[in-house]
Protein backbone atom coordinates (compact mmCIF):
# COMPACT_ATOMS: atom_id res chain seq x y z
CA UNK A 1 0.00 0.00 0.00
CA UNK A 2 2.68 2.48 -0.72
CA UNK A 3 2.74 4.91 -3.59
CA UNK A 4 3.93 7.87 -4.45
CA UNK A 5 2.04 11.55 -3.20
CA UNK A 6 0.94 13.80 -5.43
CA UNK A 7 0.16 17.46 -5.37
CA UNK A 8 -3.39 18.47 -4.57
CA UNK A 9 -5.12 21.29 -6.66
CA UNK A 10 -7.73 21.96 -3.98
CA UNK A 11 -8.54 23.25 -0.73
CA UNK A 12 -9.50 22.31 2.24
CA UNK A 13 -12.40 24.31 5.19
CA UNK A 14 -11.92 23.47 8.49
CA UNK A 15 -15.07 23.95 10.78
CA UNK A 16 -14.39 23.59 14.22
CA UNK A 17 -16.69 22.46 16.77
CA UNK A 18 -16.89 21.20 20.51
CA UNK A 19 -14.76 18.73 22.36
CA UNK A 20 -18.04 17.06 23.38
CA UNK A 21 -20.21 15.08 20.92
CA UNK A 22 -22.76 17.55 20.15
CA UNK A 23 -25.03 16.29 17.38
CA UNK A 24 -27.16 13.43 17.03
CA UNK A 25 -27.03 9.86 14.84
CA UNK A 26 -25.93 7.81 11.90
CA UNK A 27 -17.91 -9.95 0.66
CA UNK A 28 -14.92 -8.37 1.49
CA UNK A 29 -14.73 -10.79 -1.46
CA UNK A 30 -10.88 -11.41 -0.60
CA UNK A 31 -8.56 -10.32 1.99
CA UNK A 32 -7.04 -6.95 1.13
CA UNK A 33 -3.33 -7.28 0.67
CA UNK A 34 -0.13 -4.48 1.41
CA UNK A 35 0.31 -2.16 -2.06
CA UNK A 36 2.95 -2.66 -3.91
CA UNK A 37 6.22 -0.78 -4.69
CA UNK A 38 4.91 2.78 -5.39
CA UNK A 39 4.23 4.48 -8.37
CA UNK A 40 4.52 8.28 -9.90
CA UNK A 41 1.13 10.01 -9.78
CA UNK A 42 1.07 13.27 -11.78
CA UNK A 43 1.46 16.63 -10.67
CA UNK A 44 -2.25 17.20 -10.51
CA UNK A 45 -5.72 17.10 -11.73
CA UNK A 46 -5.87 17.16 -15.21
CA UNK A 47 -8.28 19.11 -16.88
CA UNK A 48 -11.25 17.17 -17.61
CA UNK A 49 -11.92 16.24 -21.37
CA UNK A 50 -14.01 18.26 -23.33
CA UNK A 51 -16.70 15.84 -23.66
CA UNK A 52 -16.89 15.08 -19.88
CA UNK A 53 -19.77 16.26 -17.80
CA UNK A 54 -19.42 16.51 -14.26
CA UNK A 55 -22.93 17.03 -12.42
CA UNK A 56 -23.29 19.26 -10.06
CA UNK A 57 -23.95 18.22 -6.48
CA UNK A 58 -27.63 16.94 -5.85
CA UNK A 59 -30.04 18.78 -3.31
CA UNK A 60 -30.86 16.74 -1.18
CA UNK A 61 -31.96 16.84 2.83
CA UNK A 62 -29.33 17.14 5.63
CA UNK A 63 -27.63 13.94 6.92
CA UNK A 64 -29.48 12.79 10.27
CA UNK A 65 -26.61 14.64 13.19
CA UNK A 66 -25.22 12.39 15.74
CA UNK A 67 -27.17 11.34 19.28
CA UNK A 68 -26.47 13.72 22.21
CA UNK A 69 -24.16 12.55 24.73
CA UNK A 70 -25.09 10.97 27.70
CA UNK A 71 -22.04 8.61 28.52
CA UNK A 72 -19.62 10.32 31.61
CA UNK A 73 -16.19 9.87 30.17
CA UNK A 74 -16.72 8.72 26.51
CA UNK A 75 -14.40 9.17 23.85
CA UNK A 76 -16.47 11.67 21.92
CA UNK A 77 -15.61 13.42 19.03
CA UNK A 78 -13.07 16.48 19.56
CA UNK A 79 -14.05 18.96 16.91
CA UNK A 80 -15.66 18.23 13.36
CA UNK A 81 -13.50 19.49 9.51
CA UNK A 82 -15.39 19.87 6.70
CA UNK A 83 -13.63 18.98 3.42
CA UNK A 84 -14.05 20.44 -0.24
CA UNK A 85 -13.42 18.24 -2.36
CA UNK A 86 -12.58 20.36 -5.15
CA UNK A 87 -10.24 18.97 -7.66
CA UNK A 88 -9.55 15.51 -5.37
CA UNK A 89 -7.47 16.26 -2.39
CA UNK A 90 -6.10 13.17 -0.89
CA UNK A 91 -5.45 12.13 3.14
CA UNK A 92 -3.42 9.82 4.53
CA UNK A 93 -0.08 10.05 4.86
CA UNK A 94 1.04 6.62 3.25
CA UNK A 95 0.78 8.37 -0.02
CA UNK A 96 -0.29 11.95 0.04
CA UNK A 97 1.68 14.45 2.34
CA UNK A 98 0.37 17.83 1.86
CA UNK A 99 -2.91 17.68 3.58
CA UNK A 100 -1.40 17.73 7.76
CA UNK A 101 -4.31 18.81 9.45
CA UNK A 102 -4.46 16.89 12.46
CA UNK A 103 -3.11 18.07 15.77
CA UNK A 104 -1.07 16.54 17.71
CA UNK A 105 -3.24 12.85 19.40
CA UNK A 106 -5.83 13.27 16.86
CA UNK A 107 -7.04 10.31 14.94
CA UNK A 108 -9.98 9.70 12.18
CA UNK A 109 -11.49 6.31 12.66
CA UNK A 110 -12.28 4.64 9.09
CA UNK A 111 -13.58 1.30 7.96
CA UNK A 112 -13.16 -0.46 4.91
CA UNK A 113 -15.23 -3.42 2.92
CA UNK A 114 -18.93 -3.13 4.54
CA UNK A 115 -21.83 -3.20 4.98
CA UNK A 116 -21.82 -6.82 6.10
CA UNK A 117 -24.40 -8.73 9.11
CA UNK A 118 -23.35 -8.99 12.56
CA UNK A 119 -19.84 -6.72 11.92
CA UNK A 120 -20.89 -3.63 11.11
CA UNK A 121 -23.86 -3.68 13.64
CA UNK A 122 -21.55 -4.30 16.27
CA UNK A 123 -18.95 -1.96 15.18
CA UNK A 124 -22.03 0.87 15.10
CA UNK A 125 -22.68 -0.16 18.62
CA UNK A 126 -19.17 0.04 19.95
CA UNK A 127 -19.20 3.33 18.27
CA UNK A 128 -22.35 4.60 19.59
CA UNK A 129 -21.38 3.45 23.32
CA UNK A 130 -18.37 5.75 22.95
CA UNK A 131 -20.23 8.64 21.31
CA UNK A 132 -18.00 8.63 18.61
CA UNK A 133 -17.89 9.11 14.89
CA UNK A 134 -16.11 6.95 11.36
CA UNK A 135 -15.89 7.10 7.91
CA UNK A 136 -17.18 3.98 6.30
CA UNK A 137 -15.76 3.42 2.77
CA UNK A 138 -18.55 0.78 1.99
CA UNK A 139 -18.35 -2.10 -1.15
CA UNK A 140 -20.99 -1.37 -4.01
CA UNK A 141 -21.97 -4.79 -4.32
CA UNK A 142 -22.17 -5.24 -0.73
CA UNK A 143 -24.17 -2.35 -0.57
CA UNK A 144 -26.54 -3.49 -2.29
CA UNK A 145 -26.63 -6.85 0.18
CA UNK A 146 -27.37 -4.92 2.89
CA UNK A 147 -28.67 -1.26 1.77
CA UNK A 148 -30.52 -1.51 5.52
CA UNK A 149 -27.26 -1.68 7.29
CA UNK A 150 -26.11 0.89 5.24
CA UNK A 151 -28.89 3.10 6.07
CA UNK A 152 -28.40 2.42 9.72
CA UNK A 153 -24.59 4.00 9.18
CA UNK A 154 -25.71 6.72 8.05
CA UNK A 155 -28.98 7.52 10.01
CA UNK A 156 -26.37 7.47 13.03
CA UNK A 157 -24.38 10.29 11.94
CA UNK A 158 -21.39 8.66 10.75
CA UNK A 159 -19.54 9.69 7.07
CA UNK A 160 -20.52 7.59 4.00
CA UNK A 161 -17.87 6.97 1.27
CA UNK A 162 -17.49 4.44 -1.53
CA UNK A 163 -14.84 1.62 -2.27
CA UNK A 164 -15.34 0.77 -5.60
CA UNK A 165 -18.14 -1.92 -7.18
CA UNK A 166 -16.91 -5.27 -6.28
CA UNK A 167 -13.61 -4.49 -4.48
CA UNK A 168 -10.89 -4.77 -7.93
CA UNK A 169 -7.27 -3.97 -7.33
CA UNK A 170 -7.48 -0.80 -10.14
CA UNK A 171 -3.62 -0.87 -10.41
CA UNK A 172 -4.69 -4.42 -12.67
CA UNK A 173 -3.02 -4.08 -15.64
CA UNK A 174 -5.90 -6.09 -16.93
CA UNK A 175 -8.48 -4.00 -16.58
CA UNK A 176 -9.09 -1.06 -19.07
CA UNK A 177 -9.86 2.54 -18.22
CA UNK A 178 -13.10 2.22 -19.03
CA UNK A 179 -13.51 -0.70 -16.26
CA UNK A 180 -11.80 0.95 -13.98
CA UNK A 181 -13.91 3.82 -13.94
CA UNK A 182 -17.15 2.05 -14.30
CA UNK A 183 -15.62 -0.14 -10.53
CA UNK A 184 -15.27 3.75 -9.11
CA UNK A 185 -19.10 4.86 -10.54
CA UNK A 186 -21.11 1.73 -10.56
CA UNK A 187 -19.79 1.87 -6.89
CA UNK A 188 -21.20 5.32 -6.03
CA UNK A 189 -24.07 3.93 -8.00
CA UNK A 190 -24.41 1.26 -5.88
CA UNK A 191 -23.78 3.07 -2.13
CA UNK A 192 -26.73 5.72 -3.62
CA UNK A 193 -29.13 3.51 -4.48
CA UNK A 194 -28.55 1.52 -1.04
CA UNK A 195 -29.45 4.92 0.70
CA UNK A 196 -32.45 5.07 -1.06
CA UNK A 197 -31.83 7.76 -3.53
CA UNK A 198 -29.45 9.94 -1.25
CA UNK A 199 -25.63 10.45 -2.35
CA UNK A 200 -22.73 9.33 0.16
CA UNK A 201 -19.58 11.91 0.57
CA UNK A 202 -17.38 12.36 -2.79
CA UNK A 203 -14.76 10.55 -0.34
CA UNK A 204 -12.91 7.67 -2.18
CA UNK A 205 -10.55 4.87 -1.08
CA UNK A 206 -8.63 2.42 -3.51
CA UNK A 207 -8.48 -1.24 -2.39
CA UNK A 208 -5.46 -2.31 -1.61
CA UNK A 209 -4.86 1.42 -1.64
CA UNK A 210 -3.49 1.16 -5.34
CA UNK A 211 -3.64 4.75 -6.48
CA UNK A 212 -3.33 3.99 -10.84
CA UNK A 213 -2.08 7.73 -11.77
CA UNK A 214 -4.51 8.11 -14.44
CA UNK A 215 -7.58 7.08 -11.91
CA UNK A 216 -6.21 9.82 -9.72
CA UNK A 217 -6.57 12.10 -12.17
CA UNK A 218 -10.32 11.16 -12.93
CA UNK A 219 -11.56 11.38 -9.52
CA UNK A 220 -9.74 14.92 -9.18
CA UNK A 221 -12.12 15.86 -11.96
CA UNK A 222 -14.73 14.09 -10.13
CA UNK A 223 -14.23 16.28 -7.40
CA UNK A 224 -14.05 13.51 -5.16
CA UNK A 225 -11.03 13.39 -2.04
CA UNK A 226 -9.04 10.37 -1.97
CA UNK A 227 -8.52 8.69 1.49
CA UNK A 228 -4.97 6.53 2.11
CA UNK A 229 -3.97 6.57 5.94
CA UNK A 230 -1.22 6.58 8.32
CA UNK A 231 -1.96 3.99 10.53
CA UNK A 232 -3.09 0.43 9.24
CA UNK A 233 -4.41 -2.08 11.50
CA UNK A 234 -3.99 -4.49 9.21
CA UNK A 235 -7.05 -6.31 10.65
CA UNK A 236 -7.47 -9.03 7.84
CA UNK A 237 -4.13 -10.80 8.89
CA UNK A 238 -4.65 -10.69 12.91
CA UNK A 239 -5.60 -14.14 14.09
CA UNK A 240 -7.92 -12.54 17.41
CA UNK A 241 -9.08 -8.89 18.47
CA UNK A 242 -6.37 -8.47 20.54
CA UNK A 243 -3.40 -8.35 17.46
CA UNK A 244 -5.82 -5.28 16.09
CA UNK A 245 -5.28 -3.54 19.28
CA UNK A 246 -1.45 -3.60 19.47
CA UNK A 247 -1.07 -2.99 15.97
CA UNK A 248 -3.07 0.05 16.22
CA UNK A 249 -1.89 1.80 19.40
CA UNK A 250 1.63 0.98 18.42
CA UNK A 251 1.54 2.97 15.64
CA UNK A 252 -0.46 5.61 16.91
CA UNK A 253 2.07 5.78 20.09
CA UNK A 254 5.13 5.97 17.75
CA UNK A 255 3.43 8.39 15.07
CA UNK A 256 1.24 10.34 17.44
CA UNK A 257 -1.39 11.18 15.32
CA UNK A 258 -3.59 10.32 12.03
CA UNK A 259 -5.90 8.18 10.25
CA UNK A 260 -6.92 4.84 10.95
CA UNK A 261 -8.08 1.98 8.47
CA UNK A 262 -9.80 -0.87 9.88
CA UNK A 263 -12.67 -2.88 7.96
CA UNK A 264 -16.37 -3.42 9.27
CA UNK A 265 -16.25 -6.44 7.54
CA UNK A 266 -13.57 -8.05 9.74
CA UNK A 267 -15.24 -10.18 12.81
CA UNK A 268 -11.63 -9.18 14.59
CA UNK A 269 -12.42 -5.72 14.49
CA UNK A 270 -15.52 -5.38 15.62
CA UNK A 271 -14.53 -7.89 18.34
CA UNK A 272 -11.95 -5.73 19.14
CA UNK A 273 -13.44 -1.85 18.92
CA UNK A 274 -15.01 -1.86 22.25
CA UNK A 275 -11.50 -1.96 23.79
CA UNK A 276 -9.83 0.04 21.47
CA UNK A 277 -11.67 3.32 21.71
CA UNK A 278 -11.15 2.54 25.26
CA UNK A 279 -7.57 2.73 25.15
CA UNK A 280 -7.19 6.04 22.87
CA UNK A 281 -9.27 7.36 25.47
CA UNK A 282 -6.95 6.24 28.02
CA UNK A 283 -3.96 7.17 26.09
CA UNK A 284 -5.24 11.36 25.43
CA UNK A 285 -5.98 10.83 21.61
CA UNK A 286 -9.18 12.26 20.65
CA UNK A 287 -11.51 11.79 17.91
CA UNK A 288 -11.71 13.82 14.26
CA UNK A 289 -15.05 13.57 12.51
CA UNK A 290 -14.69 14.40 8.95
CA UNK A 291 -17.63 15.74 6.60
CA UNK A 292 -17.64 16.95 3.10
CA UNK A 293 -19.20 20.08 1.75
CA UNK A 294 -21.09 18.77 -0.59
CA UNK A 295 -22.52 15.31 -1.72
CA UNK A 296 -20.75 13.00 -4.49
CA UNK A 297 -22.72 13.05 -7.86
CA UNK A 298 -23.47 10.07 -9.62
CA UNK A 299 -23.51 9.72 -13.56
CA UNK A 300 -26.64 8.48 -14.79
CA UNK A 301 -25.61 6.14 -17.45
CA UNK A 302 -23.98 3.96 -14.15
CA UNK A 303 -27.17 4.38 -11.97
CA UNK A 304 -28.97 2.72 -14.88
CA UNK A 305 -26.35 0.45 -15.56
CA UNK A 306 -26.35 -0.66 -11.52
CA UNK A 307 -29.92 -1.48 -12.66
CA UNK A 308 -29.32 -4.03 -14.11
CA UNK A 309 -27.72 -5.99 -11.63
CA UNK A 310 -30.66 -5.35 -9.22
CA UNK A 311 -32.35 -8.42 -10.31
CA UNK A 312 -34.96 -7.99 -7.61
CA UNK A 313 -35.61 -5.04 -6.45
CA UNK A 314 -36.99 -4.22 -3.50
CA UNK A 315 -40.59 -3.43 -3.53
CA UNK A 316 -41.25 -2.38 -0.03
CA UNK A 317 -38.88 -0.31 1.72
CA UNK A 318 -40.77 -1.44 5.50
CA UNK A 319 -38.37 -2.67 8.41
CA UNK A 320 -39.07 -6.58 8.35
CA UNK A 321 -40.51 -6.11 11.98
CA UNK A 322 -43.11 -4.37 10.43
CA UNK A 323 -43.86 -6.82 7.71
CA UNK A 324 -43.29 -10.37 9.74
CA UNK A 325 -44.57 -10.85 13.18
CA UNK A 326 -44.32 -13.97 15.24
CA UNK A 327 -47.69 -14.72 16.72
CA UNK A 328 -46.98 -18.05 18.53
CA UNK A 329 -43.88 -20.07 19.63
Amino acid sequence: MRVAGLILASAMSVAMTGAAWSQAPAAKPAATAPAAAAAPAPAAAAPAPAAFVNPPPPQQPPQPARAACNTPGALGVARTVEIDTTGGPGFGFEHFKELDFLRDKEVVLTFDDGPWPKNTPAVLKALADECTTGIFFSIGKHATYEPEILKQVYAAGHTVGTHTWSHANLNNKKLTEAQRKEEIEKGLSAVKWALGGISPSPFFRFPALQHPPEMVTYLGNRNTAIFSCDIDSFDFKASKPEKVIETVMKKLDSKGKGIILMHDFQKHTAEALPELLKRLKAGGYKVVAMRAKFPASTLPEYDQELMKDIKLPTVSSRPVNSVVTTVSE
